[in-house]
């Protein structure tokens, strides 16, 4: 698929991976389109890409349906859909205040797992109802983002891995269901990531992070999440597979 004037929306697109997704798809020419629940980081990416900013609680079904229509009534019709929205709270199922509040796991499923098919689905109706772009009948693609926990969740991570192990769950069954469009489903599974939240840490954390990664021995860049992105848009023959992005970390 070719990037120049394709409509495009990335959700958490006001910081980390998000952000850099924005840029990179609007350096190709893609008119991008910012959904977060942040409104005041995506309108301030949106005026660096030259997008349009749109606020959205992607685990809402009204809220997310009224963003997404606004976006293509502005932008034109969708065809990439890259979900970036996502929280990792950490909390233990048993903590020293007791059992885990029900409500606490929830929001995490909320916001990560059904957020991320909430998104899914509108987008890939309005993706199912446009003109293919090529002769392979390709019609769209959407990239969701999960992570390396769902494979190997540590401890406080039960919700976190939960909600991100479902979206890898999610992919094959999607792209499968979407072929019949010509809607790919792709997921990234980043590792440890140069992201906002990583930078709050101590640097003693952080630096005992990046000793866990084999090679490079470093913390992932936004920018190579940003450079997978673009790579999957590119590759239609990626379909219905979650990619690691890990520097080959496996957590203990």
């Amino acid at each position: 698929m070719h990037l120049k004037n394709i409509s495009a929306l990335v959700t958490g697109g006001g910081s980390g991976m998000g952000a850099e997704t924005a840029r990179k798809l609007a350096e190709q020419g893609a008119k991008v389109a910012i959904l977060d629940i942040n409104l005041a980081n995506a309108e301030k990416i949106a005026q660096e890409i030259n997008g349009i900013a749109v606020q959205c609680d992607v685990s809402d079904a009204a809220n997310a349906t009224t963003a997404i229509e606004q976006v293509n009534r502005i932008l034109g019709p969708v065809r990439i859909c890259v979900n970036c929205a996502g929280i990792a709270p950490a909390k233990r199922i048993v903590g020293r205040e007791g059992a885990m509040p029900l409500d606490d796991f929830r929001k995490v499923i909320d916001i990560n797992l059904i957020g991320t098919f909430n998104i899914m689905r509108l987008t890939a109706t309005h993706m199912s109802k446009l003109d293919a772009l090529n002769d392979s009948n390709e019609r769209g693609v959407i990239i969701n983002t999960a992570s390396v926990a769902a494979f190997e969740g540590q401890i406080g991570q039960a919700a976190y891995s939960a909600s991100k192990g479902g979206i890898v769950a999610l992919t094959l069954p999607a792209a499968r269901e979407l072929a019949q469009f010509g809607i790919r489903v792709v997921t990234i599974a980043p590792g440890i990531m140069e992201t906002p939240l990583l930078s709050t840490l101590p640097e003693q954390v952080q630096t005992s992070l990046k000793t866990m990664v084999p090679f490079p021995k470093r913390l992932g860049k936004t920018s190579e999440y940003a450079k997978l992105v673009l790579h999957i848009i590119d590759n239609i023959y990626i379909n219905g597979e979650v990619i690691r992005l890990d520097g080959a970390i496996r957590m203990p």
